[in-house]
């Protein structure tokens, strides 16, 4: 890796987790097509890459929400217990199932499309009626959270990145997902980068992480999540929500251009 290289991982770590930290999200969602266009990270070492990156920035937001009190509570262990098996089981699959890089576009598509559009869609909702949904039970959240390890453990987001909005969108308090969706994608990407760099020692190709990318990559989600988690009680809920609609929208609208070309 070459310093323009990791200048650009760092400042595109910084910046996507100031914006994404606030709801919950660590950012790695958005990191991956940066990853894979602009840094020029193969697939399927992407994943692990961004399981690491998730691994070293977590922290930071995960320090605020500390020292704030929002980092206990049974919501944080429902996800945690339901995304760790999910993301070793989505692992597996990655590696093994979805190595082509067409059908991990295709994925990418299928998965930030209808995402981007829920939230979207959810938060002008939410803007108009002040009613909140009811809260899932606590089976539901366990059996979400191990879906959704598994989609992140194939896509490489930790999982909570996809558990803070559905929760959110579900009528729990933003105040209440984003501690608990930031600590199962720490927990969660630990898991993750640690099955893949395994399953690198008997599986040829590029599936360990690449690990000096996703440290410096790291290292500015850790001072943009910091950032942002402090940033929270200032800024516009509904703003942030629909500016992370878009850019999931806008990033599934791309690579589903890419297949069609």
């Amino acid at each position: 890796m070459d310093w323009p290289t990791g200048l650009l991982g760092f400042a595109a770590g910084l910046l996507i987790s100031v914006a994404t930290a606030p709801v919950g999200v660590s950012g790695a969602v958005f990191l991956l097509p940066v990853q894979i266009s602009v840094l020029g990270v193969p697939s399927p070492a992407v994943t692990p890459t961004n399981l690491l990156y998730n691994v070293v920035a977590g922290p930071g937001a995960l320090l605020r929400h500390h020292r704030a009190g929002t980092l206990r509570g049974p919501l944080t262990r429902l996800l945690v217990l339901g995304t760790v098996p999910g993301v070793v089981v989505g692992a597996v699959i990655r590696v093994f199932a979805v190595p082509g890089p067409s059908v991990f576009r295709l994925l990418i598509a299928v998965l930030l499309l209808p995402l981007g559009g829920w939230l979207c869609l959810r938060t002008l909702r939410r803007a108009s009626r002040t009613a909140a949904g009811r809260e899932p039970s606590a089976r539901a959240v366990t059996r979400l959270a191990m879906a959704v390890g598994v989609a992140g453990g194939i896509y490489g987001i930790g999982g909570g990145s996809l558990l803070g909005p559905i929760l959110v969108g579900r009528g729990m308090p933003v105040a209440k997902v984003a501690p608990a969706a930031l600590a199962a994608t720490f927990v969660t990407s630990a898991v993750g980068a640690g099955t893949y760099a395994l399953l690198s020692l008997t599986t040829t190709g590029d599936i360990a992480p690449y690990w000096s990318l996703g440290l410096v990559c790291g290292l500015g989600g850790l001072c943009g999540g910091y950032l942002g988690a402090r940033l929270q009680p200032r800024l516009p809920e509904t703003a942030l929500r629909l500016l992370l609609g878009v850019l999931a929208l806008g990033v599934g609208g791309l690579y589903a251009v890419q297949l069609l070309r």
